[in-house]
């Protein structure tokens, strides 16, 4: 059986990056992404804008939505304080396997919680099943047409506190219209658009920071 894409990014990182070096092992995955396949990883331009809003907001409970191969898991733990974690909701099992895989190596396993299943399924179950209080810091990078869905269903499980920040990627490409309708028009959060490139090429696109009040 021929391996995945993604397999094929992780035994590049295994045969190539320094075990228990999480910057190694971004910095692997970019090599690889822009030299011989591309994968939609956050990526070095706006991954540097992802790490820039993880530093300003610190935060102690982190979510991610979508692990993928695990980079942008990898990029967000690498930068949390200790006793801080980082839950990531991934739907795909092949998916969660490598990113589980890719947090061991980089040694950021301790500071992460992959958590297998639907966003929709999930949310509803962060206060009562993984006794979050709420969350300071959410990337969403998953289903487009759910990143409204999952932003109200934060808010309606009392998730989001003052100041929690939802930071959503490729709002311009392949992007998100009705996320960015939603939080810029329904007076619950104070936005930033962040202009960049879509990752390994040469197309614009944008992250949307939403800080709610």
């Amino acid at each position: 059986m021929s391996q995945t894409k993604e397999q094929r990014i992780l035994d590049y990182v295994l045969q190539n990056a320094v075990k228990g070096d999480p910057q190694s092992v971004v910095d692997t995955i970019d090599k690889y992404c822009s030299e011989k396949e591309w994968a939609m990883n956050v990526g070095l331009d706006k991954g540097l804008i992802l790490d820039k809003i993880v530093t300003e907001t610190n935060p102690s409970t982190a979510l991610e939505l979508g692990a993928y191969c695990g980079y942008s898991g990898v990029r967000t733990a690498r930068l949390l304080n200790p006793g801080a974690c980082l839950l990531t909701i991934e739907i795909n099992p092949a998916y969660a396997a490598i990113a589980k895989q890719m947090f061991e190596f980089a040694g950021v396993q301790d500071k992460v919680n992959i958590l297998e299943g639907s966003s929709e399924e999930i949310i509803p179950q962060l206060k009562s099943k993984y006794k979050v209080n709420t969350i300071d810091f959410i990337f969403i990078d998953h289903i487009k047409t759910r990143y409204v869905l999952d932003t109200k269903l934060l808010e309606e499980y009392g998730l989001l506190k003052k100041g929690s920040v939802l930071l959503a990627d490729n709002v311009v490409t392949p992007g998100a219209p009705e996320f960015l309708e939603y939080v810029r028009n329904c007076s619950r959060y104070e936005c930033t658009n962040y202009p960049s490139w879509l990752e390994y090429c040469d197309k614009e696109d944008a992250l949307e920071k939403a800080v709610f009040k």
